[in-house]
């Protein structure tokens, strides 16, 4: 579980880093990119978020948030972030293609993901 300091919560943060409009995209996780900081001693926030469309089931959409913020978790652990971390807000948004990865494909996608940012 993410610490509470690490939690995008706030509806208008998730809106603020949609209207920012960089994502990057693979294997049917889209990740969302807020501002570059000023302050960098602030934590980025990370959200997680399957649509009721991807699946209607409660069960599946909750699973595919919990392995993508476990996957997320451990590379922080492991310091393993690249340059996410100069970000405000992180949202990962996770699709119906994702819904049939296990744990190890949708970490490798998560660590693909934050691979590829960068300006």
């Amino acid at each position: 579980m993410l610490k509470k300091s690490f939690r995008l919560k706030n509806k208008s943060a998730f809106s603020a880093t949609y209207k920012i409009k960089h994502s990057y995209f693979k294997n049917g996780i889209i990740l969302w990119v807020g501002r570059k900081k000023t302050d960098l001693d602030i934590p980025t926030k990370v959200g997680f978020v399957v649509s009721k469309k991807t699946h209607k089931r409660a069960v599946k959409r909750n699973r595919l948030k919990r392995l993508m913020r476990e996957s997320y978790r451990l590379l922080q652990k492991e310091e393993n972030l690249f340059s996410s971390q100069e970000y405000i807000s992180l949202i990962f948004v996770g699709l119906d293609k994702a819904l049939k990865n296990d744990f190890k494909e949708t970490q490798k996608t998560i660590l693909q993901l934050l691979e590829q940012i960068h300006d």
